[in-house]
């Protein structure tokens, strides 16, 4: 029997218009196996939600270079609550300053990755995440 392949949402919130990090761990969850569906540049957090549900997806990885991520993050958990997606395991990266690290994890951030993180372990966790939550 095949393995579900695990389903990845990467989206750009906001007005950031950087998305080279995204694509790049886009592509690397792509070649790890698991199915990537991008959003794109300047998403909503409505809009996030509203695909993270239609594509059924068990992760939504975002991605803020903007300084906004106290304003957006938790609006794309609320509207995904709104959702009833409680099961979808979110991440974060950009440049969030060490200071709000806490606060975010806490409002339901599974784990925040800065610059030069390495690819394998945006991987590994995403796959440790999904088969905790199963």
């Amino acid at each position: 029997m095949t393995e579900k392949k695990i389903r990845v949402l990467i989206a750009k919130p906001g007005l950031d218009g950087h998305d080279r990090g995204a694509k790049v761990v886009a592509r690397a969850l792509r070649d790890d196996g698991m199915e990537v569906i991008y959003t794109g540049l300047r998403q909503t957090p409505e809009m996030i939600a509203e695909a993270a549900l239609q594509e059924d997806v068990d992760v939504v990885g975002l991605s803020i270079l903007s300084g906004a991520h106290n304003a957006l993050v938790p609006h794309v958990i609320a509207k995904l609550k709104e959702n009833e997606q409680t099961d979808v395991v979110l991440f974060l990266g950009g440049i969030i300053p060490k200071d709000d690290t806490k606060t975010l994890l806490e409002q339901g951030v599974y784990k925040i990755y800065g610059p030069g993180t390495d690819t394998r372990e945006v991987c590994k966790d995403i796959r440790e995440a999904v088969k905790m939550k199963a």
